[in-house]
């Protein structure tokens, strides 16, 4: 059975309430029930996660590899030297 109630709000908006009686509304929602971990989605989660990493830090040492390189490349030209000139 529901009755309705008029609420009057300071600003002056109307808002009309139904209160069931006898029940709670609280029993209608649907609660997610706690599982255990799956261990499937914990080892592609933590595959996928490690190949990212793998992969940032293998692009890392290939551009400080590129570095180290040009710069030998550069010395044995003779274009830079390591002494300071006076």
């Amino acid at each position: 059975m529901c009755a309705s109630v008029i609420i009057v709000f300071p600003c002056g908006v109307f808002a009309e309430a139904c209160y069931i009686r006898n029940q709670m509304a609280g029993h209608r929602i649907a609660h997610a029930t706690l599982k255990g971990p799956s261990v499937v989605k914990e080892i592609v989660i933590a595959s996928v996660l490690g190949l990212a990493a793998g992969s940032v830090w293998k692009m890392h040492h290939w551009n400080e590899q590129r570095k180290v390189r040009s710069f030998y490349d550069l010395l044995e030209k003779g274009e830079i030297s390591v002494v300071a000139e006076e």
